[in-house]
């Protein structure tokens, strides 16, 4: 009875953990894929010469920061996964919404320039009480180029 108790006791979290962790990814990336297209005629890259040619009007240090938190299934299965080691895949899509996420925000920081270079991405594990990830933080940081806007020839 014990046994049975115990299994219960820590199969129904994990399995909750996977269900809702697994609705609210889906949901988080089908914003990302929707936000992205909005974005895609803002170029964002980690050059720092300039894409475009023209007189440069202004320069803008711009930032987008995301915190996303771990659901009980990803934190069973990496717990599972550092028993024989290997690639952790349960935290590999944690890691790419979240760093999607900050570039998104980093582009909606600064609407109407043209483009932003020397981006730059930071990753921060947040941790518990016992060095157990429980999310990781993401910032994303650039600089947002604004061109003199050319008047159309009469």
């Amino acid at each position: 009875m014990d046994l049975i108790f115990l299994i219960v006791f820590w199969s129904v979290p994990i399995a909750l953990g996977y269900v809702f962790g697994r609705m609210a990814e889906s949901r988080h990336y089908r914003s990302i894929i929707a936000r992205e297209k909005t974005w895609l005629h803002l170029p964002a890259t980690s050059l720092k010469t300039l894409l475009g040619s023209g007189p440069v009007a202004r320069t803008e240090l711009v930032t987008g920061s995301v915190v996303v938190a771990v659901d009980h299934f990803k934190k069973a299965a990496s717990a599972l996964r550092s028993l024989v080691g290997g690639p952790v895949q349960s935290y590999e899509t944690l890691l790419d919404r979240a760093k999607r996420e900050a570039v998104l925000r980093l582009k909606e920081s600064c609407p109407g320039a043209h483009e932003i270079v020397n981006v730059r991405l930071e990753t921060m594990p947040l941790t518990g009480n016992q060095r157990q990830i429980n999310g990781v933080e993401v910032l994303a940081y650039g600089t947002a180029i604004y061109y003199v806007e050319q008047s159309a020839a009469p």
